[in-house]
């Protein structure tokens, strides 16, 4: 029997390599994102500790250097903040690029496997296209040349 060889196998395992890496900086952007989303959350637990710490000192005895203390620490992370916010809209930017990027080069693989299917089924139906045409020829040449008996 006949062993099926797919002519184009080589770009086959190429794009899954390519999906594979893909994979890799789609998980990586994935863990950029969440790192980044995390930093934001905790800038704001501070902040929201701050404010905390203002309403307090603003209550019972005011001791002005600590309330401004306070103010100026509530401004910086308002600073770091709107950084922050800066650094999330771009990694979320990357995570989808790299979500494009993956779906792409998903695509581009599946359709190499369709391809690589449809020159599997060509190969089996050629396979038995000839074990047919065999078959036929050696049914044809008993039934048209039997043998002499006879001898």
């Amino acid at each position: 029997m006949a062993k099926f060889v797919y002519r184009m196998q080589n770009i086959l395992e190429l794009k899954q390599k390519l999906e594979e890496q893909e994979k890799a900086n789609f998980g990586m952007a994935t863990a950029r994102f969440n790192e980044e989303q995390q930093k934001l959350r905790d800038l704001m637990i501070r902040q929201a500790g701050y404010e905390r710490q203002l309403k307090e000192l603003s209550v019972g005895n005011i001791d002005i250097k600590q309330i401004k203390t306070c103010k100026s620490a509530i401004t910086s992370i308002k600073v770091a903040l709107r950084d922050q916010m800066i650094e999330v809209s771009k990694a979320q930017k990357a995570l989808e690029n790299a979500r494009k990027r993956l779906n792409t080069v998903m695509m581009e693989r599946k359709m190499h496997e369709k391809l690589r299917e449809h020159a599997f089924e060509e190969f089996v139906a050629e396979l038995d296209y000839e074990e047919n045409k065999i078959t036929d020829e050696l049914v044809s040449s008993r039934f048209f040349n039997p043998e002499e008996e006879g001898e």
